[in-house]
């Protein structure tokens, strides 16, 4: 066995860490419905119900099944809600109650079930990501046909094709996947007894679907998809336990997306070679210049090819090129690819003369990588079977009325040609007037495109035949010669047609190019003066409606995570306004930090688009775009724009936050070095004075003044200044403390000491503030010995007893109680001090130990807050915990607070040797927080 590969241990340790705070998923597959799934998932609920587990029922389908239904009875179901779809109410799965209701498993029926229109998802399997996401583990259900990268093989087999499918990656991801198989004849069996649809529905499906061939075809690709998991799983322990030595060398796809309407079946087959052989995989498409002239229609399709390729899994990736073959090849260099899928095939006939196809072409570049052909009839018939093409919508009537005026420019630029031509003819001869048509040609092509520039071509020939060639206004030629300057003149006039309208296309997609890239520069020089978030929001709204021609809105978090606009009067014609924005589609970006709204899986209903702002640290807000052209924002190059400056956005927020933060720290951080300093030269110049009233108010209280009344009331009065004194040399002293504690001057004297003597001491120095209560201690004999600071510790005990006396009933009881602890694996030794007072102030529990902090907001008790702070300065300084919490009975009502603190007790203490030694080598203890004997307490 090998020495285990650290960095596969970090990513081993790493995925456990996500899949602990995420719930599990466990899939019950089966070949076809009818073979026990949800029986079998109902049973494994019940088990675990049993186990002590919380189990309830999302969805479930019971298709009237007795046994089913016995089963699910027995379990809590949560209300479906109602949707109104067509003047109908339909029951669907209640993801919001679920997620209010968060059991810790709950069963989803059916994950490839699409859900009704206005619901937050589209699909299930996204109800049951996001209920993944909450930390709640799912049941779920799903047949080897709603498999999308098996969609067309199970089309081909049954000849029905099955519309609701469920990407790969989501099966994938599933924690434990049980296959549910039954037998072919045990089904029909069953089909045929009426256990499995409704009687006449049985007699429909087994003349369709349900046929022995079909059902023994759907069971292999059933056993093939478990078999490929458990050989994953397999390789995947082999790795983990470092049982055999692995190659980080791995198998990566390319799979070549053109326009054509075969793309989805191409990119399909693609999806699947790459599961087969456990690789990587990108579908690429390579946007050329002829590719940019396609009718909107083809371009979509690509698009939508595109857009499969990443629910299948596949990293997506467009890239600029004049050369498609020579782009993907380079790129696929690049990526260290190892195959290419592409489709099609060898030039047909005729074709060859012209020149070698695109295929033809990739696989000559691609000399050294594997190129993978999927014919283009099975491609044609995969496409047939998903309705031929998906059902574009015709270009708009400012698009046709734009081609007709180009071409009508293309006429009129051909009889303009004409008529000059006319003009010239009895002076220069018709050799060089052929030069005045193919200028026209030009600039046609140059000006109006290369459909224009062919039609001025064809024009121009034409009218130089029949205007001028002899015999003039005729099609007929008396001289042959006159046919190979025809010829010679269209193939130029085409060619340079050509190469002109390409010209067009690469100089305007590089402009365009250039003006996102300014735009991105400007946007940038712009976030990277601002210092305040409105300037953030103005500048990029500014530059988002202009790059995007959109109106854009960010909406940010406030104190509780909600989202809000943070403009209040915004300019309608750049900045979306609070009755076009969704603020429940925006907060679930952001607390998903995923994209949705139009053009996403999210709820694609939605208007507008939003965008999570992601920044390195966390998501600082959402990015919300509204466009008038629809399709705009789908096309990869403007998503991956929009992600880009969604990028900058959320580091320009990120920045300004932590330039906040930095100059409130700063100015926090002098403000306390400042009190510091006042409070400590405070403390110093008081104390001599104070020391002083002291003594003389306890001299003026112990001497006999006499038995009179006048005599008393002098003592009385002596004692009250003794007392008064004593309280203000307790607040000196506590400010001196805290000043110590807060500039680091002060060393702890840290010695193996019992906590009983410990606490003993600092119940007897508390004394008179424990006069009439009962005070209780337990302290286990085994209690360890702690390395600790006693004085500090005492003083520590001291302040948490003057708190109880300050804030509790007089003669109300007080209890310690010391043990031993272990959290985090380390031992330690832990202190709670309970009374039996009101206890705590709701929500102040952590801020007690805050300073000049009191429990009461108007409290008439005198005091400074400084106690229980210099308690947690203490417990810091010592590397242990300290808190407070009320004492609450059954009944509810509050029985006291309860302080506790917690100290390091997992080292060993010495032996006596080794004490004797370390006594020998002390030279210098720490200084004495109490002041020494100017203490009086």
């Amino acid at each position: 066995m090998e020495r285990p590969d650290p960095d596969e241990l970090l990513d081993r340790i790493q995925r456990d860490e996500q899949k602990s705070q995420r719930g599990r998923l466990k899939i019950f597959f089966g070949a076809s419905a009818g073979v026990g799934k949800t029986y079998a998932m109902l049973q494994a609920a019940r088990r675990r119900r049993d186990d002590g587990a919380d189990v309830v029922i999302g969805s479930i389908d019971t298709h009237g099944r007795k046994e089913t239904l016995a089963l699910s009875d027995a379990l809590e179901t949560i209300a479906p809600a109602r949707h109104a779809y067509k003047g109908r109410l339909l029951a669907e799965f209640d993801l919001d109650a679920a997620l209010v209701r968060k059991p810790q498993l709950i069963l989803v029926d059916e994950l490839a079930h699409s859900n009704v229109q206005g619901t937050r998802h589209p699909k299930r399997w996204q109800d049951v990501m996001e209920l993944l996401d909450a930390g709640i583990d799912v049941y779920t259900t799903v047949n080897v046909q709603h498999l999308e990268s098996l969609n067309d093989v199970v089309g081909q087999i049954t000849g029905i094709r099955v519309w609701e499918s469920v990407p790969d990656r989501v099966f994938d991801r599933a924690d434990e996947v049980t296959l549910v198989d039954l037998p072919p004849e045990e089904l029909l069996d069953r089909l045929r007894e009426g256990k499995v649809y409704l009687p006449q529905q049985a007699e429909r499906a087994v003349r369709n679907f349900f046929r022995k061939g079909n059902l023994i075809a759907l069971r292999e690709l059933a056993l093939r998809r478990t078999a490929d998991r458990v050989d994953a799983q397999m390789r995947e322990y082999r790795a983990d336990q470092s049982i055999e030595r692995i190659w980080h060398a791995r198998e990566r796809i390319i799979v070549c997306v053109g326009c054509a309407a075969e793309s989805g079946a191409l990119v399909r087959a693609a999806g699947r070679l790459a599961a087969s052989l456990k690789a990587d995989w990108l579908a690429v498409y390579v946007e050329t210049p002829e590719a940019q002239r396609l009718p909107e229609a083809m371009r979509a399709r690509t698009f939508d090819a595109l857009k499969l390729a990443a629910d299948l899994g596949a990293e997506t990736v467009t890239l600029q090129g004049a050369d498609a073959p020579q782009t993907l090849v380079a790129y696929a260099r690049m990526r260290n690819v190892s195959k290419l899928v592409a489709g099609g095939g060898v030039a047909p006939g005729w074709r060859r003369w012209i020149g070698p196809s695109t295929t033809e072409r990739l696989i000559h570049a691609a000399r050294d990588i594997d190129v993978t052909l999927i014919s283009a009839g099975e491609l044609r018939g995969a496409a047939r079977r998903r309705d031929s093409v998906v059902s574009f919508a015709a270009p708009g009537e400012d698009e046709r009325r734009s081609t007709v005026v180009s071409y009508a420019y293309a006429v009129a630029i051909s009889v303009v040609t004409t008529a000059i031509a006319s003009l010239l003819v009895d002076y220069i001869a018709l050799a060089n007037l052929i030069m005045l048509y193919l200028l026209g040609a030009i600039f046609a092509a140059l000006r109006l495109g290369r459909g224009p520039g062919v039609l001025c071509s064809f024009l121009g020939v034409a009218a130089f035949d029949f205007f001028f060639v002899p015999p003039r206004f005729s099609f007929s030629v008396s001289d042959t010669q006159y046919l190979l300057t025809f010829a010679v003149m269209l193939v130029t006039s085409l060619t340079i047609s050509h190469l002109t309208s390409s010209l067009r296309r690469q100089a305007h997609t590089a402009i365009v190019r250039e003006r996102r890239t300014s735009a991105m520069f400007a946007m940038t020089r712009e976030l990277g003066t601002a210092l305040a978030t409105d300037q953030i929001i103005e500048i990029s709204t500014r530059h988002v409606a202009e790059v995007f021609q959109a109106r854009a809105a960010i909406l940010l978090p406030d104190s509780g995570e909600k989202m809000r606009q943070k403009i209040d009067n915004p300019n309608p014609a750049v900045v979306l306004t609070k009755t076009e924005l969704d603020l429940d589609i925006a907060q679930w970006v952001y607390d998903r930090q995923q994209p949705a709204g139009h053009g996403t899986n999210t709820l694609p209903a939605a208007a507008a688009l939003y965008l999570p702002l992601r920044a390195p640290m966390r998501t600082r807000g959402v990015l919300a775009l509204l466009s008038p052209h629809r399709g705009e924002l789908a096309v990869p190059e403007q998503r991956r724009m929009l992600e880009t400056f969604a990028a900058q956005i959320a580091l320009a927020l990120e920045r300004v936050h932590y330039v906040e933060i930095a100059q409130d720290a700063l100015v926090s951080m002098e403000s306390e070095r400042l009190r510091n300093a006042l409070l400590s030269a405070i403390s110093h110049d008081l104390r001599t004075p104070l020391t002083a009233i002291v003594g003389f108010a306890s001299i003026l209280a112990e001497h006999d003044w006499g038995g009179s009344e006048s005599a008393r009331g002098t003592q009385e009065l002596a004692g009250g200044i003794h007392d008064e004194a004593l309280r203000m040399t307790r607040t000196m002293t506590n400010l001196l403390d805290m000043a110590r504690l807060q500039d680091g001057s002060m060393r702890l004297n840290r010695q193996w000491s019992s906590l009983e003597e410990v606490i003993g001491s600092a119940l007897a120095a508390s004394r008179p503030l424990l006069a009439g209560r009962k005070v209780v201690a337990h302290v286990p004999p085994d209690l360890p010995l702690v390395r600790l600071d006693a004085v500090l510790v005492e003083r520590l005990l001291e302040n948490l007893v003057e708190n109880v006396a300050t804030y509790t009933p007089a003669g109300s009881p007080l209890t310690i109680d010391a043990m031993t602890v272990v959290e985090d694996s380390r031992r330690y030794v832990k202190v709670n001090v309970e009374d039996r007072g009101p206890g705590l102030p709701a929500g102040m529990e952590s801020r007690l130990f805050d300073k000049f902090t009191r429990g009461e907001r108007q409290s008439t008790q005198p005091g400074m807050g400084l106690g229980l702070a210099i308690c947690r300065a203490i417990v810091d300084a010592h590397e242990g915990k300290i808190g407070a919490s009320s004492r609450v009975g059954t009944d509810g009502r509050k029985l006291g607070a309860c302080f506790w603190f917690i100290l390091p007790a997992d080292e060993t203490p010495p032996t006596e040797i080794e004490l004797e030694a370390m006594d020998a080598d002390r030279v210098d203890p720490s200084p004495d927080l109490s002041g020494g004997a100017e203490h009086h307490e």
